[in-house]
């Protein structure tokens, strides 16, 4: 193929759109999560669920996208990271439709957990393929589009969960509202997979594959020849350097940066987020509002979410990884102490309503995106890909626990006995005082330092200054 002097240079059009489609599969990740949101009450009544049932109505997706993740990295690496996110649209296309359909509580879990398995997937793929086919210079914008892309899944999912509810009074929300809620997300899930037919393979993944020629041609179309020469050059040295078992990440120097990367990953789940993003209109049903009110305030808080995700992006590299993480989490066990005091008395009042706002912005402005930043950044090049995988696969099942026990601890009749629906705050609370203390001893400031530099902390042990 020759290049005319404009293809030589690339196409930053060619690369947004490319982006876009990839963070699609974000957009679907944060739809397909929370959607449960909207629903959880109606499915609550319309199958006679207990705390415990109602909780693996929520947390049976997360078992599924633990169970994606699993085995989404064999995926890509075999078969490639377009066909791995084709596979995840097919099983979130399926998902919406199976979930919209089913009479008997148990079928319903089945597609949601099939759903899950497509969100992991995606939860792995979007971000890998944004990655190898951008430029440096602009990688860490286009990775931050799929974080973008998840919170705006969650806030359109909540409009849509709104529409729905008014459509028909509290019997119809019941018996087939929660359906068309399900369902909705056939449209966003076709869109994804029939953009995927347009989009070209991973050039990294056809340069370890041995096809370098398509390679080439794919890099040269996001930033000209002399880029695409460059780069192949660098997958393939990058290449040599992996590592290629599993049992080689807790080895020497590395043992350290693994654990603390897991410990990151789960405490930014058992800090309680998805709480919050899943269990929302419940929530604020608990605080006196009606179904209609409770799924509104529920938009408020998916609109907070997505604004300080904005911040964030704007500011991480700014005021630095560390401040933005401590001082969010600090707000966060603020907010979380506060709304568990109200619960225990008995408060009903916008006061609430401002606790939940304001966990929601120190959430979305630090330990949400700044944890991702971090888990990209101190892993040593031989191990980053590998070592993501276990710290997402950690992240998710700490999702899944958090999910399926927060009815559990909201509902035990003797916790609310004593604490009145507090209880479940103080221990997310308490979580948000061990991931202050665990970034303040543990992670170095990565701000300004290139990853040569923060891999060399690791394996010499000296401090990273900030």
């Amino acid at each position: 193929m020759t290049l005319t002097p404009q293809d030589d240079k690339g196409s930053s059009h060619y690369v947004a759109l490319v982006t876009i489609v990839a963070a699609l599969g974000g957009l679907l990740f944060g739809y397909d999560t929370a959607v449960i949101a909207g629903a959880i009450g109606f499915l609550q009544t319309h199958f006679n669920l207990d705390a415990t049932m109602k909780g693996w109505a929520a947390s049976s997706a997360l078992l599924g996208c633990v169970v994606g993740v699993s085995f989404a990295g064999i995926v890509a690496d075999r078969a490639g990271r377009k066909k791995a996110l084709l596979l995840s649209a097919v099983l979130l296309l399926v998902s919406a439709i199976g979930t919209a359909i089913p009479d008997r509580f148990w079928v319903f879990v089945v597609y949601r957990m099939i759903g899950g398995v497509g969100v992991g997937i995606a939860s792995m793929a979007s971000p890998m393929y944004i990655a190898e086919i951008t430029p440096a210079r602009i990688r860490g914008r286009m990775v931050s589009v799929n974080q973008f892309a998840i919170v705006t899944g969650m806030l359109v999912i909540y409009f849509v969960n709104y529409f729905v509810a008014l459509q028909g009074d509290e019997p119809w929300n019941v018996a087939s509202g929660w359906r068309w809620m399900f369902g909705s997300e056939a449209l966003p899930a076709t869109i994804f997979l029939l953009l995927l037919f347009i989009v070209p393979e991973s050039p990294r993944w056809l340069v370890e594959k041995g096809m370098k020629e398509k390679a080439r041609a794919v890099l040269a179309k996001v930033g000209g020849s002399g880029f695409a020469d460059a780069e192949v050059q660098s997958i393939e040295a990058t290449l040599k350097q992996e590592i290629e078992t599993f049992s080689q990440l807790f080895r020497g120097g590395w043992r350290k940066v693994m654990i603390l990367g897991v410990v990151l990953a789960v405490l930014q789940q058992v800090t309680g987020i998805n709480v919050f993003l899943y269990y929302a209109p419940e929530i604020f049903k608990q605080l006196g509002s009606g179904s209609d009110a409770a799924l509104l305030q529920t938009i408020v808080v998916g609109a907070v979410n997505l604004s300080f995700t904005i911040v964030a992006i704007w500011t991480v590299d700014r005021w630095g990884r560390k401040p933005l993480m401590i001082v969010g989490s600090i707000g966060m066990g603020i907010a979380l102490v506060a709304m568990g005091i109200a619960a225990q008395i008995g408060v009903v009042s916008l006061w609430v309503l401002l606790f939940i706002l304001a966990y929601i912005a120190c959430f979305a402005l630090s330990v949400g995106p700044v944890t991702w930043v971090l888990l990209s950044e101190i892993y040593p090049t031989r191990i980053r890909g590998r070592a993501l995988s276990v710290a997402t696969f950690c992240l998710w099942t700490a999702n899944f626990i958090v999910s399926q026990t927060f009815p559990m601890l909201d509902e035990n009749p003797s916790l609310v006995a004593q604490f009145n629906h507090g209880f479940p705050f103080y221990v997310y609370a308490l979580f948000c005082l061990v991931l202050v203390l665990t970034v303040w001893k543990a992670v170095p400031e990565t701000k300004g330092h290139s990853l040569e530099e923060i891999e060399g902390f690791w394996k010499i042990g000296e401090k990273v200054s900030a």
